[in-house]
């Protein structure tokens, strides 16, 4: 006897500008800890003590040394088309005008993304990465809280393509220890030079 197929259930997707009217309605208050992936509503990891340090000290250090060239946003929406606004950990973008007042920044004006991963690597690694990568952000690095490595990842390829077959969408891509000095070619400070910094004296050691 033949087996009949049941319909797959179709997914609705929703783009940014639904989600921000649910977010004017209430739907969504300031305590739900989401962003939209590809059409999709995405809870958020909690921020734990060690994840919040990561992030302050690295905001903190290219604040410092990057200065005026550079404007730096932590946990803020970054559109990058009508179906995708994650909210990066650290958004380095270059300066504009406005502040960013009148818009949030896209991808063209991001010069690097950095993500802290202490309960979310597989999905930063395998879903944010390679989104990044197909919308051209020049370069990503992911914190492992745990160990204090750093994934670098550079140069996206064809538009990210590679990213939707299960690699990263980068040609380049590196592991930093946290005694390493790492840096990304598009921050530099007031004399020209790259911001570059080892985490592992950012931090105390990994207990």
């Amino acid at each position: 006897m033949a087996t009949i197929p049941f319909p797959v259930p179709s997914r609705h997707l929703i783009s940014v500008d639904a989600f921000h009217r649910m977010g004017e309605a209430g739907i969504l208050g300031p305590e739900d800890r989401v962003e939209l992936i590809e059409g999709q509503i995405i809870d958020m990891s909690p921020i734990g003590a060690l994840h919040a340090a990561i992030v302050d000290v690295v905001a903190r250090h290219f604040g410092r040394r990057a200065g005026e060239s550079v404007f730096i946003r932590c946990q803020n929406p970054l559109r990058l088309d009508d179906v995708s606004e994650p909210e990066p950990d650290i958004s380095i973008l270059r300066p504009r005008a406005d502040f960013y007042t009148t818009s949030h920044p896209g991808a063209a004006d991001v010069l690097l993304v950095i993500e802290v991963a202490e309960t979310s690597l597989a999905y930063d690694l395998g879903t944010k990465v390679p989104l990044y990568a197909r919308h051209g952000i020049p370069e990503v690095w992911v914190i492992d809280a745990a160990t204090r490595r750093i994934r670098v990842f550079r140069r996206p390829v064809g538009g990210g393509e590679a990213g939707r077959s299960g690699g990263s969408g980068y040609a380049e891509e590196a592991s930093v220890e946290p005694h390493e000095a790492v840096a990304c070619a598009g921050v530099v400070d007031d004399a020209g030079s790259r911001v570059a910094f080892e985490l592992a004296r950012l931090l105390p050691p990994v207990a």
